[in-house]
């Protein structure tokens, strides 16, 4: 058995034109497991099928994991449900999240009835199973378990927001995902001597940019690089993977050379983090990364 993580999206709700929405895939032999579905989700599971990972063609994405609602973490859900049914999906999507996401879940097949009706009687003729999503609204713990993998998920700190991190355990290693969170000691726990800890975070540095009602917010509910060099000293993972990095800057202005701007700051984020006292194995991740 071996298993790799795959980064489908490292971004933000930023534009980022380099960074795709959040979304990253545990694969194990054959099978994928998503955790969030961010904008791009299926093509850029297309690209990594491309780059050799087999189980991320799109048609075969059955079994997603969503840590919370924001909409940069689910932009990509109709996308997950619907274009992989076109490509032939034969079997429904099981999805996995907090409470509310069966609710967005029949939205969705509400909103684009007319298409379904179309695939389904039109002549055009889909399979009559591809687009259906299997929902599961789940609470802490154990929360799925097949031959090849167990899940397990925790809640984290992320706003008034529900929203959960997951703990993947397989035959031949733990990856565990903090999906947005400011620093827990939970995380510390869960990811405790782990193979692979993907964790958010935002470069400290950059917050004092911000108007103080913003800086409350982003030491609230994310982690700043300095604290999560906290989290990562009790915890030890064998390899440290950042993601979802906020570097308070603004992408919108042409003016900036702005490749050579965030690549210098997510530098520095590393820098800040080793400064901090963390003397581990970190990288920061980026799109179609693959981690094994």
């Amino acid at each position: 058995m071996a298993t790799k993580l795959v980064l489908l999206g490292t971004g933000t709700p930023n534009a980022c034109p380099n960074a795709s929405g959040p979304a990253s895939a545990v694969v194990v032999d054959d099978q994928a497991y998503l955790v969030d579905f961010g904008p791009g989700v299926v093509r850029q599971a297309a690209k990594a099928y491309r780059k050799g990972v087999d189980a991320l063609r799109p048609d075969r994405l059955t079994v997603a994991f969503c840590t919370h609602l924001h909409t940069d973490h689910t932009a990509g859900y109709p996308d997950l449900i619907f274009t992989p049914w076109v490509l032939e999906r034969k079997a429904p999507l099981k999805v996995f999240g907090p409470k509310g996401i069966r609710h967005m879940t029949e939205h969705i097949l509400a909103a684009y009835e007319v298409d379904i009706d179309f695939r389904l009687h039109g002549f055009e003729r889909a399979n009559e199973v591809g687009y259906q999503v299997q929902v599961t609204e789940i609470e802490p713990g154990v929360i799925y378990q097949d031959d090849k993998v167990t899940v397990e998920a925790f809640l984290v700190s992320h706003g008034t927001l529900l929203s959960y991190g997951y703990k993947f355990t397989t035959a031949d290693k733990v990856i565990v995902i903090s999906g947005d969170t400011a620093p827990l000691e939970i995380v510390a726990e869960e990811a405790k001597d782990c193979d692979i800890l993907l964790h958010e975070v935002e470069y400290s540095a950059g917050i004092a940019a911000r108007e103080p009602k913003w800086q409350k917010y982003h030491r609230e509910v994310h982690t700043l690089s300095v604290d999560l060099a906290e989290v990562v000293k009790k915890a030890q993972p064998k390899l440290l993977v950042t993601y979802h990095r906020i570097y308070h800057m603004e992408i919108q202005d042409n003016t900036k050379d702005l490749d050579a701007e965030m690549a210098w700051r997510c530098e520095a984020i590393l820098q800040e983090i080793k400064d901090a006292g963390y003397d581990g194995k970190v990288v920061n991740g980026q799109d179609l990364d693959i981690f094994a």
